[in-house]
């Protein structure tokens, strides 16, 4: 646990996306999991409490952070937009500021990386990604450990996203760039990753490919990824048009069988069976969904050790 908490020693110490951090400081962060995993007894958040907001709605990501919190001795308080004046007008800087006199540590899961930053830039006290538009590095720490639970390694090895280049997807990008993996997303056009994380995986000398054939990106994939197609603010014509557009990329058993002997298929969840992943696939040997999600706490128990003790 030492070379954690030697990470970032000044200031808050937030956990906002995987390029902020090196190879060696998220690496050591996966260590910590593993630890915890194994049973660490250790109890870094006694007597600290992290408030935990969320505009969107959670099941994993409360109930992993939550646990998580609890299992280190820390207590938590969840919050929604309602529940709070900012959802009355009150100022993100106000709202950070007078949070950072209750609490340890402050969670957000929002449809909003400009109010993530906003939140961090006024709080004295750590602040965590839950989720944005844009990333969602909780969510790939854990799928980086299980995959190392799985397949040995990353380094090296070559993982296939197939599906939408969302937040998911960005933060994986970021990812392949830390960790030193090969990755090869297929995404229809219109889809694709945005721009600005190209560009930053390329000047970070990533091996990241983008494409439009799902069989061309998990071709020797020792893993492959997806994620839904719809998003709960879509509207009825634009999950229409989202369902015809992806209709092509859903991870089936003839597509897992074109990927590496022993692939994995990892899904964040929750998965829609029938439309971006095959029953078969996510109900069969292949799959590590439930553990990706499990995984959620021991990542997530390193990260607030991490940002908190």
């Amino acid at each position: 646990m030492s070379a954690v908490v030697s990470l970032r020693p000044t200031g808050p110490k937030h956990f906002l996306d995987l390029k902020d951090f090196t190879g060696a400081e998220l690496r050591a962060l996966l260590d910590a999991a593993a630890a915890f995993k194994r049973g660490s007894p250790k109890k870094p958040l006694a007597g600290k409490s992290l408030a935990m907001i969320f505009e969107k709605p959670s099941t994993r990501t409360r109930v992993s952070f939550e646990i998580a919190a609890k299992e280190l001795g820390g207590n938590t308080v969840a919050l929604s937009a309602r529940d709070m004046q900012i959802g009355r007008g009150e100022t993100i800087a106000d709202t950070a500021n007078v949070l950072s006199r209750f609490v340890q540590g402050i969670l957000l899961r929002t449809d909003s990386a400009a109010k993530l930053h906003e939140l961090a830039r006024h709080a004295s006290v750590p602040v965590i990604n839950g989720l944005t538009e844009l990333s969602h590095p909780c969510q790939i720490m854990a799928d980086i450990f299980t995959f190392e639970e799985h397949k040995g390694p990353v380094a090296g090895q070559r993982i296939a996203w197939v599906g939408d280049g969302n937040n998911v997807a960005a933060s994986f990008i970021e990812a392949a760039a830390r960790f030193n993996f090969s990755l090869r997303l297929a995404c229809p056009v219109g889809y694709m990753p945005r721009p600005e994380v190209l560009d930053w995986a390329k000047e970070e000398g990533a091996d990241v490919e983008v494409g439009i054939d799902p069989d061309w990106a998990v071709e020797n994939a020792a893993c492959v990824v997806t994620d839904t197609w719809l998003s709960m603010s879509d509207s009825e014509d634009q999950a229409a048009a989202r369902a015809s557009a992806f209709a092509p990329y859903q991870v089936t058993a003839a597509l897992m069988a074109k990927a590496a002997k022993g692939a994995i298929f990892q899904h964040c969840l929750p998965a829609h069976r029938g439309e971006e992943v095959a029953g078969e696939v996510i109900d069969g040997p292949a799959s590590v969904v439930f553990d990706e999600a499990e995984n959620r706490l021991h990542a997530q128990k390193a990260i607030l050790a991490w940002a908190m003790e």
